[in-house]
């Protein structure tokens, strides 16, 4: 079934960020740490599905904590999931929202930094179908912080979309309970990376593939004039490390 066409800008995003993705993806490896830091599972899992696996970092951190461990990784950026053959027992084409995946499973479904980009339910929905039964979930996400700084300085130049729009946690936490799951545990953290000025960060947000906002975004380049404004207003912002890139994480654990 072809995607839908926000979809499918998003997928074109990251097919073209694979180059890049693994220097520029400082955030991305810092929450899958914290993810699976705090992901207690006992026994040990023996499969996992890595849902919008990227590169394979996080199936890297899980195999070095589980050696035992066989992992389904699951991308729909060909060029993405390519990297990651490295790292899992099995990689697989395909959309997270429709998984090519049996009922019941794995005993673990894991995303780190992926369902943002997608309809929160259905991803939800698929997890629950192909956990086993007492089968546990963790995932990441970003909360509606993320990037504050960034809409603020645009705010006043125009009223297109730079940004996605996040979910608060209880919003996730909600969409765990319809799904089904339960012993729902979430975990929110600030997490702030700095650059020299706008122009370096944003071209780090490129080069991860986060550049897709979906409806409303601009399709042409700011005028000068326009351009030097938002660099002014992001200025306000300044911190001795440099501007900030803020991201709300949300951390959520659940069991089926």
């Amino acid at each position: 079934m072809p995607l839908p066409a926000a979809n499918q800008r998003v997928r074109e995003s990251f097919e073209r960020a694979a180059a890049s993705y693994d220097d520029a993806a400082v955030l991305q490896r810092q929450v899958c740490e914290a993810l699976l830091a705090n992901f207690a599972v006992d026994p040990p899992p023996l499969d996992l599905l890595d849902a919008g696996c990227g590169t394979g970092y996080g199936a890297r951190l899980l195999r070095a904590r589980w050696p035992q461990l066989q992992i389904t990784a699951i991308d729909f950026a060909a060029t993405m999931l390519a990297v990651a053959r490295h790292d899992a027992d099995v990689c697989l084409a395909a959309d997270i929202q429709a998984l090519p995946c049996q009922d019941e499973s794995f005993a673990a479904w894991w995303s780190n930094l992926t369902v943002q980009w997608c309809a929160i339910d259905q991803v939800l929905g698929e997890a629950r179908r192909v956990l086993r039964p007492g089968g546990r979930l963790a995932l990441s996400t970003l909360g509606p912080d993320t990037f504050h700084e960034l809409r603020e300085a645009f705010k006043d130049v125009d009223r297109h979309r730079h940004t996605l729009t996040f979910s608060e946690p209880a919003a996730i936490g909600d969409a765990l309970l319809r799904a089904g799951f339960a012993e729902i545990e979430l975990q929110r953290q600030t997490v702030c990376l700095h650059y020299p000025d706008l122009k370096t960060l944003l071209r780090a947000i490129k080069e991860i593939g986060a550049n897709s906002v979906g409806e409303g975004a601009r399709n042409g380049l700011l005028g000068r004039s326009a351009w030097q404004r938002v660099q002014a207003a992001y200025e306000q912002h300044r911190t001795p490390a440099g501007l900030p890139a803020r991201y709300d994480v949300i951390l959520a654990y659940a069991r089926k």
